[in-house]
């Protein structure tokens, strides 16, 4: 649907000559084909609208529509008008000027539209004849021409065909029939489109004729769509197709959408088929909360996945599957709606219906069951309207259907008469002009104050909405605010038993008398041996300086040194290691016995074991080499 598109609608409703009747769907049939087909959403056509113009005028657009072409446009060509014959059986569309006993003069051949679709290098064509072709009256509806004329059989196949060049004329009636219009003069409303028109146009606007909701709107499919509606409007009226061209053929865009579920992970897969029942219930609840994804696909993928669950796997989660299923469905509020009486030909009342849940239970599509409801998606729901040209009671549903189920929306409404009141004078043109310009602008601007009204609502429903959204993130900050504060509180309060716990238990286990004072006692022991062998070391060597000062002879003093400082040296060696031992012993008490004494009572530990190394370390030292010393000097002797 990318190439060049365009569309040329010829609407004829005004006639020179009294013998061609007035028609009243024309003007509405050209408004409201034209909205659609140039809406870029919808039709995306490039549209001109010829009314009531001179037969002359109109050959020339229709020529000038088909010239200068390129192969890839989409060409679309729609008449709402008479339809005449002359004695030949040829067929005629009526313009402003056509004179019934003057056709080949006056009126529009259909021999010259199928020569002008022939000659064009557009490759796609379609004509659209919203024209009537004789045979009886009928309550609401008007004759567009007399007598018997089979349409289809004006537009030969070996004219239109080609190779690679494809064309389709849908006609809203043939042979013995007649087109109905939508509304008679004598109504006092506003002319609305024809049947077949009407149904163009809802068929396209709605999105309904997309049968089968793959976004584009086919040919083959609006045809049907129009046939089944025209002839459920009336019996006596039936469209006719005919068509040349290969694959599908598509006219417009369409909103509808179905949704392909998405293939569940492998992990997911393997879970929902493990013979443990508690991993599937796992994968049933992970399923649950995909429901609830914004991507449709994967929203639907889970769901198909449930409802697989909950047909075939056992009671317990088979059930729990069924209510993750349950807890996803259309939810329309209100479910019912009632208009207040109106009256006839008054601007249709709006209300708005919002759909709640999940995304995937808001992809639905409105269904109304009576034609003179209408359902539009807008924001976060539907608005909902009535067709008023119709008086009296209606009571219908909108069906919503999806791929979670469906719902339905209940509509009652009331159409009125308006009071009679006396015919008023006749006006001139100026004045009825110059009225139909003051009802459209108190039309327009009631349509501006319901505008103004539900875009008034639309703010307070998100005002609320951000109010509660606030609060609730406000209530939850507090609630984590509390809970943290508790947490803290509680990992306080278990400190400080464990602390008390762990004196208890200090206290429990510190045994009576001396166990208390082993430390104590060790580092004593350890300092005293480090005095002691201090003083062996300081003995030997005043007996050494005695004897010297004594004028004893050097040999007499190392026989004195081998005999008894040696051992005094000794002596003095040992117990300097005995000191540095209880050290090493006494500082191993204090760190695996922690909880046997109190501060006092290392400190006092630590000191002893500090003074006694600083003592032992040096007389170790010196003792050594005295012994040294003495075993060098007994060796030179």
């Amino acid at each position: 649907m990318d190439d060049s598109r365009h569309a040329l609608i010829i609407a004829n409703d005004d006639y020179q000559e009294g013998g061609l009747q007035t028609l009243t769907s024309p003007a509405a049939d050209a408004e409201a084909l034209a909205e659609v087909l140039g809406d870029p959403r919808i039709g995306g056509f490039d549209v001109q609208v010829v009314r009531n113009q001179p037969s002359y005028e109109i050959r020339r657009r229709i020529e000038d529509f088909f010239e200068e072409r390129r192969t890839t446009d989409m060409l679309l060509l729609h008449f709402s008008c008479h339809g005449l014959k002359n004695e030949a059986g040829e067929l005629y569309f009526a313009a402003t000027d056509t004179l019934p006993k003057r056709l080949r003069a006056t009126g529009v051949a259909s021999a010259f539209v199928e020569e002008c679709m022939a000659d064009t290098v557009a490759r796609t064509r379609v004509l659209f004849l919203d024209c009537c072709f004789g045979g009886a009256f009928s309550p609401g509806t008007r004759p567009r021409a007399a007598g018997d004329v089979h349409v289809l059989e004006n537009f030969a196949d070996d004219k239109l065909g080609g190779e690679g060049r494809g064309w389709a004329v849908i006609a809203a009636s043939d042979s013995m029939q007649y087109a109905f219009e939508g509304a008679r003069l004598a109504d006092g409303g506003e002319p609305k489109p024809s049947v077949f028109t009407s149904a163009l146009v809802k068929g396209l606007t709605t999105g309904e004729a997309d049968q089968d909701e793959d976004g584009k709107v086919s040919l083959s499919e609006l045809y049907e769509y129009v046939y089944n509606r025209v002839v459920r409007a009336n019996r006596n009226q039936t469209p006719r197709c005919k068509s040349d061209y290969r694959g599908d053929l598509y006219l417009a865009r369409s909103e509808r959408r179905s949704i392909v579920p998405a293939e569940l992970p492998e992990r997911l897969r393997a879970a929902l088929a493990s013979e443990e029942m508690f991993t599937r219930m796992g994968a049933v609840t992970e399923l649950s909360n995909w429901m609830r994804h914004t991507d449709l696909s994967i929203a639907a993928g889970a769901r198909q996945a449930l409802e697989h669950v909950a047909r075939n796997d056992i009671h317990a989660v088979a059930e729990l599957a069924g209510a993750a299923l349950a807890a996803v469905r259309i939810a329309p509020e209100p479910a019912a709606l009632r208009f207040a009486p109106v009256p006839r030909h008054a601007v249709p009342p709006k209300q708005h219906v919002r759909l709640l849940g999940p995304p995937v239970a808001r992809s639905c599509t409105p269904r109304p069951s009576d034609d003179r409801l209408h359902a539009v998606q807008s924001g976060d729901g539907l608005d909902v309207t009535i067709d008023t040209a119709t008086p009296g009671p209606l009571s219908g549903d909108i069906v919503l259907k999806g791929c979670v189920g469906e719902a339905r929306i209940h509509v009652d409404a009331e159409v009125r008469e308006r009071p009679v009141v006396p015919e008023p004078p006749t006006k001139t043109p100026q004045e009825l002009e110059e009225e139909r310009r003051r009802q459209e602008e108190r039309r327009r601007q009631e349509e501006e104050r319901q505008e103004e009204r539900r875009r008034a609502e639309e703010q307070r429903r998100r005002a609320e909405e951000e109010r509660r959204a606030e609060e609730q993130r406000r209530a939850e900050a507090e609630r984590r605010a509390e809970e943290e504060r508790r947490r803290a509180a509680a990992e306080h309060r278990a400190e400080a038993e464990r602390r008390a716990e762990e004196q208890r238990s200090h206290a429990t286990t510190s045994p009576p008398g001396l166990k208390a004072y082993r430390a104590p006692a060790l580092g004593a022991a350890a300092l005293g041996t480090a005095i002691a062998s201090l003083a062996l070391g300081i003995k030997a060597v005043v007996e050494a300086l005695r004897l010297q000062q004594a004028g004893e002879t050097w040999a007499n003093i190392q026989i004195h040194l081998a005999q008894e400082s040696t051992r005094d040296l000794v002596v003095c060696l040992v117990l300097a290691l005995v000191s540095l031992i209880l050290v090493a012993v006494t500082r191993y008490d204090l760190r695996s016995s922690t909880g046997l004494y109190d501060e006092r009572r290392k400190a006092a530990a630590r000191l002893l074991t500090w003074s006694a190394k600083v003592l032992a370390l040096p007389v170790l030292v010196l003792a050594l080499l005295g012994i040294i010393a003495v075993m060098i000097a007994a060796n030179i002797s």
